[in-house]
């Protein structure tokens, strides 16, 4: 039987990002960056203001106070977006908006709250330093600066900065297609009332929602029915298309087990058993030269094999450099039972007491019991060598509320 963590090996062996492509600022979003940004200018690109106010000559409003404060002509107005004025001769001001140009010769801005607000002659009550409430060109990235490295995952905030640094296509690891087949006579849509014998495919839609959330393309497929040939059409089709196969189901030792009996034919696949609960009966290789993974049937057991082999892989595939969920260490709230020689991921429920993280065992820990699953926070991660876990036992829980 193989351990988990030889299975992962296997199943990210030659897995690397996918090639690079071209993606506009917001389709970017959530994809990894291919190649090194730097900046085309400086930022900012001009010295200006930080604040509405006027803009002077600091060494004329020396000892400026409430009780001596200083008046000086207002020579004019700089909105933001309007270039500088002319040069600001000592003695004078000039009333300036937050983001404007500062003028040549001034040396600061006095804040709006200083002043009396005037547009002929200003009273001023403070004494501005030398360069106060002025953003110096380029003080926050120069001009060729590597601003993001590549291997770095886009969000909101790194948007910002590659538009402020004027790039409008961004340089990324293309976002991996993956193809999630269902198959099987029993298996009905959702809507649709199950007959004797049948159930709602709820496989398909689960995983199709994972892919999206690891960052992959989903494309559902299916139910195919329980027909070799019309499934190995299937596979090959879609192994044309997607750079990843996902089923699920079909792969232990039944008589029906189809995606076994058509993957074995077709050969590029092994199916192993793994020391894991739940989880045990794995597929992964090859249909072409696309990696497909086979998952067991059991939704649990689907979830929880998804997010130990099948996520990593779909995070390597779109180039990010750590693939696996963060963990977190948390007490356990109640004794429960491990199976002796195999890997447990136990889903749990985490809640905060006394400072202190508490992981609660969510219902049975039955490979078919989805609504344990869907309370669920997180899965405790109990080794082989544990047998029962102890109130108050520390574990090590992987984090299924966001992250990788």
């Amino acid at each position: 039987m193989r351990s988990v963590q030889e299975h992962q090996r296997v199943v990210l062996t030659d897995a690397s990002p996918l090639p690079a492509t071209t993606a506009s600022l917001l389709d970017a979003d959530g994809l990894v960056l291919a190649q090194p940004v730097t900046a085309a200018w400086p930022l900012p690109s001009f010295d200006n203001s930080s604040m509405d106010g006027y803009a002077v000559h600091a060494d004329d409003l020396a000892g400026a106070s409430p009780s001596s404060p200083v008046r000086l002509p207002v020579r004019g107005d700089i909105a933001a977006g309007q270039e500088a004025a002319e040069r600001l001769e000592p003695g004078t001001a000039v009333r300036i908006m937050t983001g404007a140009p500062v003028p040549d010769g001034a040396d600061a801005v006095v804040p709006v709250e200083w002043t009396d607000g005037s547009t002929g002659e200003v009273t001023i009550t403070g004494s501005p330093d030398p360069g106060a409430f002025i953003r110096r060109r380029g003080e926050d990235v120069a001009a060729g600066e590597v601003v993001i490295e590549a291997g770095t995952a886009i969000n909101a905030r790194v948007i910002a900065l590659l538009a402020a640094v004027g790039l409008a296509g961004i340089p990324v690891h293309r976002r991996p297609r993956v193809a999630v087949i269902s198959t099987g006579d029993e298996l009905v849509d959702p809507g649709v009332e199950p007959g004797p014998g049948q159930i709602v495919d709820s496989n398909s839609y689960m995983l199709t929602a994972a892919v999206r959330e690891a960052g992959a393309t989903a494309v559902r497929v299916g139910p195919v029915r329980d027909d070799e040939a019309a499934l190995e059409r299937v596979l090959e089709e879609e192994a044309e298309r997607s750079d990843l196969i996902l089923t699920s189901g079909g792969v232990s030792m039944g008589a029906y087990d189809t995606v076994k009996a058509v993957l074995t034919r077709m050969g590029g696949v092994e199916f192993v058993k793994v020391a894991m609960q739940p989880g045990m009966p794995q597929g992964s290789g090859l249909v072409g030269s696309t990696p497909i993974v086979t998952l067991p049937g059991n939704p649990v057991s689907s979830f929880v094999s998804f997010e130990v082999f099948v996520r990593p892989l779909i995070r390597r595939l779109l180039g990010h450099a750590h693939c696996e969920r963060p963990r977190l260490h948390a007490i356990c709230a109640r004794d429960f039972t491990s199976p002796a020689g195999k890997t447990q991921f136990a889903r749990v429920s985490l809640r905060l007491h006394d400072g202190l993280v508490l992981a609660e065992p969510e219902g049975g820990q039955g490979s078919h019991i989805i609504g344990g699953l869907a309370r669920a926070d997180g899965l405790a991660v109990i080794p082989e060598s544990v047998t029962h876990v102890a109130e108050r036992d520390e574990l090590v829980i992987i984090d299924l509320r966001g992250g990788a």
